[in-house]
Formats: C-alpha cells, structure tokens, sequence
C-alpha cells in the first residue's frame, strides 16, 4: 500500500471507530502525525485527497475539520464523473439510472404527499408549448429530482443526483429536443405521476422502466 493511502486509510478507520465525527476537528498536524505513524508529509497529501472527496474541510487559520459526512457531498464526484463521459460511457451512466429511478419511483409511491404530486404536475404545466433545451433540462431534473427526494432515501437521491445533474441533462436535450420528442417524454413523465397519484408502486415502477428505457433509445439515436 502506498505511504499516502494508509494514511487516507488510517484517517478513515479514525472516523469509522468514531474517534472523529461529524464537525470534528483533527488534532494538529504534528500531533496526529505522530499518533498515526505517518510523516507530516503524508499526513498533508491524505488531507488533501479527503478534502477533494469532501470527507475533510480545511479551513486556512483554523484548522481541518471532518465534513458532515452527508451522502451528497460525498457522492458528488458520480456528477463530476457522469458530467465528462460522452458515447458508450454516458450510456453505462443511463443504464444505471434505469436500475435505480424504477426503485425511487416505487418507495415515493408510499411516502410522496399531495402537494408534492401537484408541484410536479405544475411542473410539467408550466413549460409551455416551445420550450428551449435549457428549460426541458431544468424540468426533467426537477420532476426526477422530487421523485427521488420523495422516495425518503438520501443515499439514493444523492446517487441519482449525481448520475445525471444539470450538465448532463442539458447536453441530452440539446439532442432531443424536437416537438414530437418533446412530447413523448412529458407523456412519458404523466403516466409515472400518474401511478404515483394512484400509489401503484408497481405501476410507478414500470412507467419509470419504460421511460428510462426510451431515454436509453433516443440517446442511442442522437449519438
């Protein structure tokens, strides 16, 4: 193992042990350098490195702190990731999606309330007849978006979330946005709404499948 993963590595077994929590601060650096083993100049690469995963906060005059530790600060880096791939790998991204959504889509069946469903449903109103690319991208992360959150799993809202933000969806609507595309996916986004108003998990489950099959298809057309 190289000198500077043992120490991310000991750092880590640090915060999973519970020595360090949430909005903790490490002890300084020569300090902790001497309790760990480590030189003061592996101790400063793995802080880096934590710091860059968002694990650790330093602070310039007051020292490094541990993060919060929320799911979607630690998984932005799927975003940074989904963001760059273009071709075969972007679709590996979208067929990821097309496992999960299906499965927020179900577990908000149970959870998502009234004036959530009617936000989404003003949602999809609102875009009007001749919407730009920008706009349907803004949208469809919306609508995705409060499904997820509805599905009252932050691990997996945080995964999505980063799958597919703003970058990604802009430069696939870039591609699709003709009318009768257009159309197809609103339609697409109104029968999963629909199943979710009815709490048809199963419904709401397939009609995510479907439309994240398509958006499968149509990326393939457009590439």
């Amino acid at each position: 193992m190289a000198v500077t993963d043992e120490a991310i590595q000991k750092i880590k077994d640090m915060i999973v042990s519970g020595v360090l929590g949430p909005g903790d601060r490490l002890p300084r650096e020569a300090r902790l350098a001497a309790e760990l083993g480590l030189s003061r100049n592996s101790l400063r690469e793995a802080v880096r490195a934590l710091a860059l995963a968002r694990v650790l906060d330093v602070r310039q005059g007051d020292g490094t702190y541990v993060t919060s530790l929320e799911p979607g600060g630690l998984l932005e880096a799927v975003r940074f990731a989904a963001d760059l791939h273009r071709g075969e790998r972007a679709g590996e991204f979208l067929a990821v999606r097309r496992i999960l959504e299906p499965a927020a889509a179900a577990l908000a069946c149970t959870r998502i309330t009234d004036a959530e469903l009617d936000a989404l449903a003003a949602l999809l109103d609102g875009l009007g007849p001749d919407p730009s690319a920008a706009d349907l991208a803004a949208s469809d992360l919306r609508f995705h978006r409060g499904i997820a959150q509805a599905s009252g799993n932050s691990v997996l809202c945080a995964l999505l979330e980063g799958l597919s933000g703003p970058a990604t969806r802009t430069r696939a609507w870039r591609g699709l946005a003709r009318p009768d595309r257009v159309g197809r996916v609103l339609g697409e986004h109104r029968q999963i709404l629909g199943a979710l108003r009815d709490r048809d998990a199963e419904a709401a489950r397939a009609c995510a499948t479907a439309h994240l099959a398509s958006a499968e298809r149509r990326a393939r057309a457009a590439s």
